[in-house]
């Protein structure tokens, strides 16, 4: 090797080139080859020492730290013990000569490459290691070193990463702990003497509004007049260097209590000095103070400032998750909440020259964010255990918590605070529930603040009290499937459903006025109305007051959704106490949504088209689907009027269907024609009343959609109004005997209707005389797509009915499945049009595989299964894409309902089924690195095994008896053998959501028919299995399931623990390649012999983790290592 100061010339002007913009990529890879054959040098740290002492080149430091951290995390073992003493002793003099010159990251970077010596050799070589750091932290000219040190230490050593034993981890662990008590008290002794050093030298302030404080709402939770005063103190004014040791010092606080138990460590002169610190974030003072200073300086001292709250509010955060709270810490919780609430009343506070909101807008986002989380776990984790303190007044609380959520200045935090409130609903709903007994005692104490909470919720989603904000929120771009505005309405409905769910007389006499004073603008636009020329106009032109009413609209669009979010609570028990409210809020809906209809205001002409029209549109869809929510409560209407007779339900029934009918028409909006459309459906299914097919509006609907000369709506509502008049005609009517439910007429009307729907489907079937076709291939597809959509979804809704509605429903479509069959095969290569089959087979198959009859089921099988040839699979899977793989899956989920049929019928099937999938569609899809086709192929596999069992075990009574002598007979064998190697075979696959399904099939199949313990597979298979699941584990290939891998290894290897320790634990380990004899051994010692899961899924992780560590160890041995 060259001279030092030679190598260290080179090196800079290496590294230079490397990093200059003119280098090309291909001597950027000689660079680096050049270095990584330089790293691997023995002896090549002796350079890098000199380099990093004799240089001011960051890349060049950089590089010899890189050669460093590689030396010590992966060669460690095999460097002399000399060399190790010599670097240990010589980097931290470095540091420590160096720390106030070297850039921050190369400092950070040095203290972690020492913290790795540590964590590798402290404390058998490397003893005084932590005292060191104890040392830098108490030395006030090196206190910012040692908290670095300290907080790289908690990283590194406390949740090592696996690059160690797991007796090394415990024991680092171990270490740590010992050291937690000291190291707590010198923190806490460093924000101490910074807060009281500052604090004497503050001056005294004049007396501000602020300072009566102490007699507020929270006083009586700081139990002694001092604490009240502490916390009362001004805020001191720190130097740059105190700042700095401040922050340093609670982001180690904050790492520790990421991992440290909650125990009496932590005491309460360390809480109280969070908390001081903690002020800073929500003090204004001190950042008006900054400013009015002037100097720049003095303003990044104020964001400094902020900063330091955050990182206090970070460390009280990490306590507060912590849902195991041993008794004696109880009370340090209490102590904690009462402080952080005082911190919530001082930022909540409204004095006249601030208001609230304008506060909380001055405050650091950040600390904000921390705040709210604050309040979150607070309400999760701990409201229950801190509710039953009588010296902690809840509904106090609740006040501070309302301020706080209603003046926050940013929708996000809004939105954060509004979970807050939807988690102690909960909280409340749930605590109600589980002690029906005080549930007045509970609604009284809570009640004032509930009701509260509900008219601001209200007030905020309406433009009336909140447009400003309300017009920021974006309607236009889709999140999730949803708008700002969708997300922002949800939410605050949600709150407001929860609500009524506590107090429904107070929820809904605080709603509904507010939606009767929009409605009386919205059914008195009437008026306005006037006949142009081109049709009718709205007679709105000043834009005040076009601008009022888009605010008005809006907001009526909004409550009537409220109200529909609140039709559950007037149903079930409650139906008949609540049936004044629910009937006048119904009638209401029913005289709005006729009215929308009659006077045609989705069709009128308006000064601002671009922004009336769509809210008239929203208006009317919405009173739709508001109705549609209260069809459960017409439903129970229905069975009461049934026994009364009721004209009153005759008339909202029929009311509704006249304001439907208008609207079912191609010259309506989409979005309006939907709404109508569902409203209809729900009738039809929901309602269900006797009279509805002889409304005269249903028998137009009627007339309408079996006309073939009328247009035809879109594909959605075209479905959506069939389902509904197929319904009408197949459904049982409620509450009335068979024979009063006029099969025979209904049966009739429903053929016909079927009939006409697929008129121009049935005519498509090859005729045996002349099989050419008479219209072009894309007019066919078209007639295909619409009838088979409408039919599969007339079936689909009917699948769950009862079995006189399925005969019917199966009797009208008995010739167009006959159709569908025969047109089969001459669409075989058109993909998209064997998809659409193959889903109208399926749910055929799911729905009416009674009422096909065996015969024609069986001649439908063996059609597909003729059809589907391995030269038809491979074109569909390997050259059609997704569609040919769609195809595919559809035709094997078909199957799936074969072989999960009970009874002998569809057994004859199995061998070819079975053949079908091993023999042609395994061989495709094995080896192709895409999940297309495997779930379906394997969830086949599963049902065939899970639901025939007996296919392959012959379980005989006899043997049953005798279970101690004879074996089950096994049949077809090879099939099950195979079977069970595509299962192995697909755990060896990357894809890990085909190996977390195919892992549960196996777990199943063990539950529920002893998989595991059957001879076949306990003989030849079982341990192949663990081996592999080992195997998994060890490369790591599929970390997120490790728990469900530990336990099938566990049940699988409990059917044998003898045969799992003595020979299979020997012989895995005998096989595992990159780790030496004695390591072995010490594997195998370290595995106990435990029988319990827990214990036995610890050794199991245990032993991945130490050969995983022995292989990295052994790896990074210099070559021509002897090891003794």
């Amino acid at each position: 090797m060259a001279s030092e100061e030679a190598s260290l010339r080179a090196l800079e002007s290496l590294m230079t080139e490397f990093f200059h913009d003119c280098t090309t990529n291909e001597r950027k890879r000689e660079i680096e080859e050049l270095l990584n054959n330089f790293a691997q040098q023995i002896g090549a740290w002796r350079f890098c020492l000199y380099f990093l002492s004799s240089t001011r080149n960051d890349y060049v430091m950089m590089y010899s730290l890189t050669v460093f951290e590689n030396l010590i995390n992966k060669m460690w073992l095999g460097v002399p013990s000399q060399d190790k003493m010599e670097i240990r002793s010589c980097l931290p003099k470095l540091l420590l000569a160096h720390h106030k010159t070297l850039p921050y990251f190369i400092r950070n970077k040095l203290c972690k490459v020492i913290v790795d010596i540590g964590r590798q050799d402290w404390p058998m070589f490397y003893h005084d290691f932590f005292t060191n750091i104890l040392q830098l932290i108490q030395s006030p000219v090196t206190t910012p070193l040692g908290l670095i040190m300290l907080k790289t230490t908690s990283e590194e050593l406390a949740c090592p990463r696996e690059d160690l034993s797991v007796a090394r981890k415990e024991e680092l662990r171990k270490l740590l702990l010992d050291q937690v008590q000291t190291v707590l008290g010198l923190l806490t002794g460093i924000l101490e003497t910074v807060w009281d050093k500052h604090s004497v030298t503050a001056a005294t302030p004049p007396p501000s509004p602020t300072s009566g404080e102490s007699g507020d709402l929270l006083s009586n939770l700081l139990q002694s007049p001092s604490s009240a005063k502490l916390l009362n103190q001004p805020i001191p004014i720190l130097d740059v260097e105190s700042e700095y040791i401040c922050s340093l010092a609670l982001e180690c606080l904050a790492h520790l209590f990421s991992w440290i138990p909650l125990s009496a460590s932590i005491t309460p002169s360390l809480l109280t000095t969070i908390f001081h610190f903690a002020r800073f974030g929500c003090d204004i003072r001190a950042r008006k103070m900054a400013s009015v200073n002037g100097s720049s300086q003095n303003c990044v001292l104020g964001q400094e400032r902020g900063r330091l709250g955050v990182l206090a509010m970070s460390c009280i955060n990490e306590l507060m998750s912590k849902n195991c709270v041993p008794m004696e810490f109880e009370e340090y919780l209490l102590r904690m909440f009462q402080q952080t609430f005082y911190l919530l009343q001082k930022i909540t506070k409204d004095n006249n020259a601030h208001t609230v909101k304008s506060r909380l807008e001055e405050l650091d986002e950040s600390y904000i964010e921390k705040f709210t989380d604050f309040l979150r776990l607070f309400v999760s984790v701990h409201l229950r255990r801190i509710e039953s303190y009588s010296q902690f007044p809840v509904v106090e609380f609740l006040t501070l918590l309302f301020k706080y959520t209603f003046h926050q200045p940013t929708h996000e935090g809004y939105f954060s605070c509004l979970d807050i409130w939807t988690l102690f609903l909960d909280y409340l709903t749930s605590k109600i529930k589980s002690r029906l007994g005080d549930k007045e005692a509970v609604l009284n104490r809570y009640e004032d603040a509930l009701v509260l909470l509900l008219t601001e919720v209200l007030n905020r989603i309406q433009f009336r009290y909140n447009q400003a904000q309300l017009e920021e929120l974006d309607d236009e771009t889709l999140d999730d499937d949803q708008t700002e505005w969708q997300r922002y309405l949800r939410q605050s409905l949600e709150v407001v459903a929860k609500v009524m769910e506590l107090l429904p007389t107070h929820a809904f006499s605080t709603l509904f006025p507010v939606l009767q004073d929009n409605l009386e603008v919205y059914l008195g636009l009437q008026q306005f109305i006037v006949t142009s020329g081109s049709g009718h106009r709205l007679n709105i032109t000043a834009e005040n007051d076009c601008r009022r009413l888009h605010c008005s609209l809006r907001d009526l669009s909004s409550l009537l959704q409220a109200v529909g979010r609140l039709a559950e609570y007037f149903i079930g028990d409650v139906f008949a106490a609540r049936f004044n409210d629910a009937h006048t809020v119904v009638e209401r809906l029913v005289k709005v949504t006729l009215y929308g209809s009659q006077i045609k205001l989705y069709n009128i002409e308006t000064a601002v088209p671009s922004v009336l029209k769509p809210d008239l549109i929203d208006v009317h869809a919405q009173s739709l689907a508001a109705l549609q929510a209260y069809s459960h409560w017409l439903a129970q209407y229905c069975s009461e009027a049934h026994r009364q007779n009721t004209q009153q339900f005759v008339t909202l029934i029929s009311t509704a269907m006249d304001a439907i009918t208008p609207l079912i028409s191609t010259k309506v909006q989409d979005k309006l024609l939907l709404s109508a459309c569902h409203l209809l459906v729900s009738l039809a299914t929901t309602v269900r009343p006797v009279f509805l097919i002889s409304i005269p509006a249903v028998q137009k609907v009627f007339n309408r959609i079996t006309d073939a000369s009328a247009q035809r709506l879109v594909d959605k509502a075209q479905v959506l109004v069939c389902r509904a008049l197929s319904n009408i005609l197949l459904l049982p009517w409620p509450n009335l005997p068979e024979n009063e439910q006029q099969w025979p007429v209904r049966s009739i009307n429903h053929a016909s209707l079927i009939s006409a729907l697929s008129r121009d489907y049935r005519n498509l079937k090859p005729n045996a005389v002349a099989p050419q076709r008479k219209m072009p291939l894309d007019d066919t597809k078209v007639i295909i797509h619409q009838t088979l959509s409408v039919l599969d979804d007339i079936v689909e809704n009917i699948s769950g009915e009862s079995t006189k509605s399925r005969q019917i429903c199966y009797q009208s479509l008995q010739e167009s499945v006959q159709v569908s069959l025969a047109l089969f095969p001459a669409f075989i290569h058109q993909s998209d049009v064997t998809d659409e089959m193959l889903s109208f087979f399926l749910t055929l198959f799911r729905g009416l595989r009674v009422q096909m009859g065996v015969p024609f089921t069986e001649q439908i099988i063996q059609t597909f299964l003729n059809m589907f040839t391995r030269e038809q699979l491979a074109e569909s899977i390997l050259h059609e894409g997704s569609t040919g793989c769609r195809v595919v899956e559809k035709f094997l989920k078909i199957l799936q309902v074969v072989v999960q049929e009970p009874g002998q019928v569809f057994k004859p099937f199995l061998p070819s089924i079975i053949s079908l999938c091993m023999e042609q569609v395994y061989p495709i899809i094995a080896e192709r690195p895409s999940p297309d086709v495997k779930a379906e192929l394997f969830e086949l596999l599963f049902r065939t095994l899970h639901h025939n069992w007996r296919y392959f075990f012959k379980s005989t009574v006899l043997a049953s008896v005798q279970r101690g002598i004879a074996e089950e007979q096994m049949e077809n064998e090879p099939q099950f053998s195979a079977i069970m190697q595509a299962f192995g075979q697909s755990f060896l696959q990357p894809d890990i959501h085909l190996f977390k399904q195919n892992l549960f099939y196996l777990e199943t199949l063990n539950t529920k028919q002893k998989l595991y313990h059957k001879k076949i597979f306990r003989t030849t298979m079982l341990f192949q299995f663990v081996n592999v699941l080992l195997q998994v584990l060890v490369h790591k290939s599929h970390d997120l399931l490790q728990e469900e891998i530990g336990i099938a290894i566990y049940n699988m290897a409990s059917v044998d623990f003898d045969g799992f320790f003595a020979a299979f634990l020997p012989e895995f380990l005998t096989s595992c390649d990159g780790v030496d004899a004695n390591q072995k051994n010490v594997l195998g010692r370290n595995f106990k012999m435990d029988r319990d899961l827990p214990s036995f899924t610890q050794n199991v992780h245990r032993l991945v983790n130490d050969l995983r560590y022995y292989r990295l160890c052994n790896d990074s041995l210099p070559p021509g290592t002897v090891k003794l």
